[in-house]
């Protein structure tokens, strides 16, 4: 049985588990029935932060895009364009042992492609959610429903991955941005083309 987390909380990942290295990150959503005029695209990505608040460089940057990190420690599992079925929509693989040492936190996105064009925000879209499961044993660890607190918002940080006293601990973020991948990418300090 997953942990269940509200907005805010704070979970241990790895001291009651010492042996916990790889584990999934599933990002899932629905979009609600009505019609926009055009399919919606979501998509996960993750930001490796270091002690700044800021990715070193845009490496640490994995989307769709750059879909590993140099360091083979996150992996994106590929972009899917409807976000049609059950389950996971897209997923994000974490290797905690190979995180490199300047990375402190690695914070857990989904963006709207092209949502201004499309007028799209995430308050068309429902049952959005983030769970984090063992990879090797395969066991659901931490589940987190975003609930329905955005209305105008194109860019949520869903949740962060951070280090603490030698420990992995995950952070139920559920924080909205406007402008879309771009404001998150100045958030974290990416330039954006």
């Amino acid at each position: 049985m997953p942990i269940n987390l509200t907005k805010g909380q704070k979970v241990d990942l790895t001291k009651g588990n010492p042996s916990l290295t790889k584990i999934v990150v599933g990002l899932g959503w629905d979009v609600n029935a009505f019609d926009s005029g055009a399919a919606f695209d979501l998509d996960a990505a993750a930001f490796m932060v270091g002690g700044n608040g800021k990715c070193p460089t845009e490496k640490e940057f994995v989307f769709y895009g750059n879909l590993e990190h140099t360091s083979g420690s996150v992996k994106h599992m590929g972009d899917n364009l409807t976000g049609e079925g059950d389950g996971d929509d897209e997923q994000i693989v974490v290797d905690l042992s190979k995180v490199p040492a300047n990375v402190e936190r690695i914070a857990f996105t989904v963006t709207i492609y092209d949502a201004e064009s499309r007028h799209q925000n995430f308050g068309q879209v429902s049952n959005a959610y983030i769970h984090i499961q063992d990879l090797v044993g395969g066991a659901d660890l931490i589940r987190y429903d975003l609930g329905e607190d955005f209305s105008i918002e194109t860019a949520i940080v869903v949740g962060e991955l951070y280090r603490h006293n030698g420990e992995w601990k995950f952070n139920a973020i559920g924080s909205g941005f406007q402008g879309g991948l771009a404001a998150l990418c100045g958030h974290y300090g990416i330039e954006v083309a």
